[in-house]
């Protein structure tokens, strides 16, 4: 017997720069959105009947009206007022899933209206809505950190194909992928709260004396649920971008701890979570 399993459709990466005009100051939000709805689905599928089915071209217009009559502001609230859209006015759809990630713009100069792409971390979230309850996860990508002493990695399993050396100084490199889920999403205040786990993140990537980079993640994860009572889970992935010191011996040159070589790959990847004892059950949080 064959059957249908879990399905979802949408439209992916719609592409939305608001511009907000108070006299010559003006302010850039620049997103990219995917939708992803699923319901009583099955007979666009079984049968090709499209009668259920809000097609994504009409996805994507809602996205940029949207942005036209509610502006952009907290991506979490942008992702949370489309997927209510989609699930209360359409009977077919019961659930949406909306993410949304931000490039940051600076200004250029004094100028209120000429700008510079910023080259910090892209914001992102994913917000779910299944009529009744709401999940959001926040987060971030691509924040690169570097610690160039305070790490260390020594008394690791020693085989027959071990050849790194033990090290009690080091540089620790690393582009965080960072998630984190709040407990009550439909109370917080997403860009302070965005600000407080992004420092927190960067306050114990900094602050930890590192003996391994799952020691590092764990401080990281914890400091964020410290600093942040509404978030209730973190999520961390964590590449570790390996600097060898090079032996310029054959120059005859000494070299202590001042030239690296930055390898990009192959690289140790460091995953995890850290959560509450008491968090509620994520749903389709992390989906």
């Amino acid at each position: 017997m064959i059957i249908l399993g879990p399905n979802r459709y949408g439209k992916a990466e719609t592409r939305v720069v608001r511009v907000t005009r108070h006299g010559d100051a003006h302010h850039i939000k620049d997103v990219n959105v995917s939708t992803s709805l699923s319901g009583d689905m099955a007979e666009v599928h079984l049968s090709g009947d499209n009668s259920a089915v809000l097609a994504t071209d009409t996805q994507k217009n809602t996205v940029h009206a949207f942005a036209k009559k509610h502006g952009v502001g907290a991506i979490e609230d942008f992702a949370l007022l489309l997927a209510r859209h989609f699930v209360d006015s359409q009977p077919t759809v019961h659930h949406a899933r909306v993410a949304i990630e931000e490039y940051s713009w600076e200004r250029n100069g004094d100028s209120g209206h000429s700008f510079v792409r910023s080259g910090r971390e892209t914001r992102t979230c994913v917000a779910h809505y299944d009529g009744s309850q709401a999940w959001v996860v926040s987060g971030l990508t691509g924040l690169v950190v570097l610690n160039t002493t305070n790490s260390e990695f020594w008394g690791y399993i020693k085989d027959e194909y071990t050849t790194l050396p033990e090290t009690r100084d080091r540089i620790l490199a690393t582009a965080v992928d960072a998630a984190w889920r709040h407990a009550a999403p439909d109370g917080d205040a997403f860009d302070k709260s965005y600000e407080n786990a992004r420092q927190a993140l960067l306050a114990a990537f900094g602050g930890t004396y590192s003996l391994s980079l799952q020691q590092t993640l764990y401080a990281m994860g914890s400091r964020v649920l410290n600093d942040c009572p509404e978030i209730c889970e973190v999520r961390l992935s964590l590449p570790n971008r390996h600097h060898f010191l090079v032996d310029l011996s054959p120059f005859g040159l000494d070299n202590e701890d001042e030239v690296y070589f930055a390898a990009d790959r192959p690289y140790g990847l460091i995953e995890g979570a850290v959560l509450r004892d008491d968090a509620p059950a994520a749903g389709p949080a992390w989906e």
